[in-house]
């Protein structure tokens, strides 16, 4: 009979709250492939743009520049409320926790009003045009992952609120983190495509 080899790894932690969690490196994996969609996007957007003699096609208003440049505040600072819930969630503090994730839902949800408010005010949809086409897949696509995010922030929550809050659950707070960075840092690129995009880039002639 042929002996089998074993590895004790009973001095392991269940949980390693940290970047070296395969949880981790898994949402690290998700936001490169979301990231690579919205580079993909971009590019896109510009190959048929520099193809068109007037961009925004006839009809189209360009789109306001005002809302869209202040709901950038609320949604950047939501970033601090994410790393107080992170660096909570490490140090076990409860309270860190709550405050830091409330912080976050009550910024991003300001910063997602104003997007509300200015897709509304677009003279244009995504079966108008190419324009209107690019334009509300940025923001279709961008704002799905947003409100995902954020059920998934207030459902962590709320499981800190009512007291469980283990190992499981701040692994989850901490890793939050990742996908909300990347959501606001992937939205610069995307509100300078979308709102000044039309005037930046010269079409050719």
């Amino acid at each position: 009979m042929t002996n089998v080899r074993t590895l004790d790894v009973s001095h392991l932690k269940p949980y390693e709250i940290s970047t070296q969690a395969p949880l981790w490196w898994g949402q690290f994996m998700f936001v490169f492939i979301e990231g690579t969609m919205f580079c993909i996007l971009i590019g896109a957007y510009f190959y048929v743009r520099l193809r068109m003699d007037v961009w925004p096609p006839p009809g189209d208003q360009f789109p306001h520049k005002l809302l869209p440049s202040l709901a950038l505040i609320p949604l950047i600072l939501s970033c601090v409320g994410t790393y107080w819930a992170g660096e909570a969630a490490r140090r076990d503090s409860r309270s860190g926790m709550i405050g830091g994730m409330a912080l976050n839902l009550v910024l991003a949800g300001i910063a997602l009003w104003m997007r509300i408010v200015e897709w509304h005010s677009l003279n244009f949809n995504w079966m108008t045009d190419a324009q209107g086409s690019y334009v509300w897949a940025f923001l279709g696509l961008h704002t799905f992952d947003y409100i995902g995010d954020l059920v998934f922030t207030g459902v962590l929550l709320l499981l800190v609120l009512i007291g469980r809050y283990g190992p499981k659950q701040r692994l989850g707070v901490y890793v939050d983190s990742i996908v909300w960075y990347f959501l606001v840092a992937i939205w610069i690129p995307i509100y300078i495509v979308i709102y000044w995009g039309p005037v930046l880039v010269e079409t050719q002639q």
